[in-house]
């Protein structure tokens, strides 16, 4: 099991102490933080997946809400599983589809230039490929700057380009990731892009581009170190509750004998949720009819291994 300091907890400030803190004791923090974050990221388990895509319905709700929308993480759920594969899934579901593109391509390709075009749509921004290119170039500069740098000069990159916070939220997320060596990235900022843009309504500007790179505004700097590192205590604490879940799926899997159970469970370890109701249309790699799906999920719920999303007697929803 996982387990977060208590001194850390304690540590990590919220806006209101803030002012009274320096930028290096902050960063101390963050680092301490991220680095209780980067020993659960190598671990590697297998319910990974599940994991990063929770925090990516989790961060897609919040840059929902920040753009002005009403759908909360069971409408976003709702958007891209009950829709057929190639339709359109709303403004808000291709904000989850971002975040989900975060959570599940290898880190090393979520930076080309065919991927940020295509993020940038589903954040629903449409650039152009000087645009995307000029973007591309400026981010593989603030991968060779320090922390706080990256992090900052993550967001005024988006914001210097039209592209806003949630933007800039998630390619802080893909160049901590890279920097940090991890196979996929974590999405953790985007949960607290509001919290950024309320909090620095008052300051004269985030950051200042120089000839030499980038000289961070101290206010700005604290508000998205203590972020950084709430996101990862909050991202270390749901992979401790998705272990317990995991860990009791694992448990009853050898249970199961319908043919295509074990698929079935290996989506649930590598996917948010899934609908049983659907099976001819998103589940039938797994070899199962829409009937034995049912029944394989009523059985898993039975036995605690799985929990129904919706509350919703048809198009029902699972997962850890």
């Amino acid at each position: 099991m996982t387990a977060v300091p208590a001194w850390l907890r304690r540590a990590i400030p919220d806006a209101q102490s803030l002012a009274g803190k320096e930028v290096a004791d902050i960063a101390l923090i963050a680092g301490a933080a991220s680095g209780a974050l980067d020993a659960v990221v190598r671990r590697r388990e297998r319910w990974g997946g599940a994991w990063r895509q929770r925090l990516a319905l989790a961060a897609a709700a919040a840059t929902a809400k920040q753009a002005g929308r009403v759908e909360d993480e069971a409408a976003l759920r709702d958007a891209v599983l009950l829709t057929r594969p190639g339709d359109d899934v709303g403004p808000a579901g291709r904000m989850l589809l971002a975040w989900r593109r975060l959570a599940t391509r290898p880190s090393e390709d979520l930076l080309t230039e065919r991927n940020l075009a295509a993020v940038l749509e589903e954040f629903g921004h449409a650039p152009d490929d000087e645009a995307v290119s000029d973007l591309r170039g400026e981010l593989r500069r603030l991968a060779a700057g320090g922390m706080v740098e990256t992090l900052t000069g993550a967001f005024i990159a988006a914001e210097r380009y039209g592209f806003g916070r949630a933007v800039g939220a998630w390619l802080a997320d893909v160049l901590v990731a890279q920097r940090l060596g991890w196979a996929h990235a974590v999405p953790l900022l985007g949960t607290e892009a509001a919290l950024g843009l309320r909090a620095s309504r008052s300051l004269s500007g985030p950051v200042v581009v120089t000839a030499t790179g980038i000289e961070t505004n101290g206010e700005w700097a604290k508000i998205l170190l203590a972020a950084q590192a709430r996101t990862a205590l909050r991202a270390i604490d749901l992979f401790s509750d998705l272990e317990r879940r995991a860990e009791k799926l694992l448990a009853v899997a050898p249970k199961l004998r319908a043919k295509g159970a074990d698929a079935v469970v290996d989506r649930l370890l590598n996917d948010d949720a899934l609908v049983a109701s659907r099976g001819g249309k998103r589940e039938q790699k797994c070899g199962m009819s829409d009937r034995g799906l049912r029944r394989l999920f009523d059985r898993l719920q039975k036995l605690g291994a799985v929990r129904e999303l919706t509350g919703r007697p048809t198009f029902r929803i699972y997962g850890l």
